[in-house]
């Protein structure tokens, strides 16, 4: 491939990305001014990707935020530790390495054989919010991306009974942090160029990332076999969580179906936006203006 054309398809494709992440943080209002923002690094793509973003946003946003990147070394076995402060330090950007030993405490209470990502995700995020604390980090940014928020989405519907995925910004249990998540609207496939292109020095997680038999992994090959076979499924998922019709689902703590009556307005009945055609298997699909906070984005990936 020409140089040129090689050089154009490496910027449209941080163009994207950069677009994608403005406008996740602007549909949710994930950055305010005079925000503090850690950047959670862990030495995979997703989280690299996140902290180069962020950086070119941060140039040319219309606001003051500042960012302090933040790794967790959990001393597991044939951890690099020297890459991620070499790599830090080449970038515009102060950072704080935080040392603790998760590991050795995950290996001794999980018995062998048994999914280690519950008790080490648990662990992590108490560091992480007493690391935020001590740094006055206003905003914790995270660096999962729409395939993980499907992933969980499916995870919670097949084996939690529960409609919930990753929500782009949350509080804390104990109400003191915010957590982000600004590649909300990025694809994964994205970010697996992203990372070919600018060459990250990628950290494999030897905890959790090998083991065979996640369930997430499934989930993970379900969505890519979709969207092979059917494309554009995927897209039409993640924009069906934009959309939710309580009306027309069974949780009667979001919608009042116990009192539910018909409603007569001044000149007639009134008619329900998500009435009842919400049944016809002919119905037409929804039009573009439709698409909310997605916007356009999902035809242009």
């Amino acid at each position: 491939m020409d140089a040129r054309k090689v050089v154009f398809e490496e910027n449209k494709l941080e163009k994207k990305l950069s677009r994608l992440v403005g406008q996740a943080i602007g549909d949710f209002n994930m950055i305010s001014p005079g925000d503090r923002v850690m950047v959670c690094l862990s030495g995979g793509k997703d989280s690299y990707a996140l902290l180069d973003i962020l950086l070119k946003l941060k140039e040319r946003a219309p606001i003051q935020f500042d960012l302090i990147a933040v790794n967790l070394d959990q001393r597991q076995p044939n951890f690099p530790a020297q890459i991620l402060p070499n790599y830090l330090s080449s970038l515009p950007v102060p950072f704080h390495i935080e040392t603790q030993d998760t590991y050795s405490i995950v290996k001794r209470v999980i018995p062998a054989g048994k999914t280690t990502c519950g008790l080490c995700s648990r662990l992590r995020r108490g560091i992480l919010y007493r690391v935020a604390s001590e740094l006055g980090a206003t905003k914790i940014a995270l660096g999962h991306h729409r395939d993980d928020i499907l992933e969980t989405f499916l995870l919670n519907i097949f084996y939690g009974g529960k409609l919930k995925a990753m929500p782009p910004k949350l509080r804390s249990d104990d109400g003191k942090h915010i957590v982000i998540r600004p590649l909300a609207y990025v694809p994964e496939r994205l970010l697996e160029r992203f990372a070919s292109v600018m060459q990250f020095p990628i950290i494999p997680c030897d905890l959790c990332g090998s083991q065979p038999n996640l369930q997430r992994g499934a989930m993970k090959q379900m969505l890519r076999d979709w969207e092979k076979k059917n494309p554009g499924r995927v897209e039409n998922l993640f924009r069906a969580m934009h959309q939710i019709v309580p009306s027309h689902l069974l949780d009667g703590t979001a919608f009042n179906f116990k009192n539910l009556a018909a409603a007569e307005a001044e000149f007639g009945f009134m008619a329900e936006r998500d009435g009842d055609k919400a049944f016809d298997e002919s119905a037409p699909a929804a039009p573009e203006s439709a698409l909310g906070a997605l916007g356009t984005y999902t035809a242009s990936l």
